[in-house]
């Protein structure tokens, strides 16, 4: 594991773990195995960042773990920074909008070892889409394909019909909603609103299954247990 000592010879009140942070963000972009940055009243060392590649980058900067120690010699610890990936297939969805939050869900139980943390959502394809929208009413995904069917129709007026008239309309779509979401993590959940859920929105007649990979950066909890 990748460390960071930084001793602060005189901290000023206003600086936070966000401080920290950055200095995080700038030593996994280190492009020597002992880096030194410096700030008014504070100074950060790099230690056994991993040997540089080719273009100044460093080999497999997963995790950064800071100490910052006081003029009195109290050590504070910011915990490493955890990544996660997961990739899974979605069953065949028929056209149009679907609520899949709770796939989402059940798809990485591992998201209860997280205290605070982003999920990244990706659909691997480019005739559906992900968005995030109402979650109660079953007339908003409805009303939400009529929609996108009246903003982008089909027809023979599109030069790419390869396969089928709805094929073009189906990019279209897909690149107006989009391919990711990003989602902030909060106590072992994804943070969303209490009527927000999270869309596949199927633009194909006959898609078949959806590839959806996620991604989580965050801390896990400093007591190493999880949220039920």
């Amino acid at each position: 594991m990748e460390s960071v000592l930084a001793r602060c010879s005189s901290v000023p009140a206003s600086y936070n773990i966000s401080s920290l942070q950055a200095a995080d963000s700038r030593a996994a972009s280190s492009c020597s195995s002992t880096q030194r940055f410096a700030s008014r009243n504070f100074s950060v060392i790099v230690l056994n960042a991993g040997k540089p590649k080719r273009g100044g980058s460093i080999s497999s900067p997963r995790k950064l773990s800071i100490r910052c120690e006081v003029g009195s010699g109290t050590v504070s610890t910011v915990r490493p920074t955890e990544w996660f990936q997961k990739q899974f297939e979605l069953s065949p969805f028929s056209r149009g909008c679907h609520i899949i939050t709770r796939k989402i869900v059940n798809a990485i139980p591992e998201i209860c070892e997280f205290e605070v943390g982003i999920a990244h959502i990706f659909v691997m394809h480019t005739s559906a889409s992900l968005t995030i929208n109402e979650n109660a009413s079953p007339d908003v995904p409805l009303d939400m394909e009529d929609s996108l069917n009246r903003i982008v129709p089909e027809g023979n007026h599109y030069r790419h019909l390869d396969e089928g008239l709805d094929d073009m309309p189906a990019h279209v779509k897909a690149s107006m909603m989009g391919s990711s979401l990003t989602i902030p993590i909060k106590a072992g959940r994804l943070n969303l609103g209490i009527w927000q859920g999270i869309w596949l929105n199927e633009h194909r007649n006959y898609g078949g299954p959806r590839t959806i990979c996620i991604t989580i950066q965050g801390q896990k909890r400093a007591d190493g247990r999880v949220y039920k």
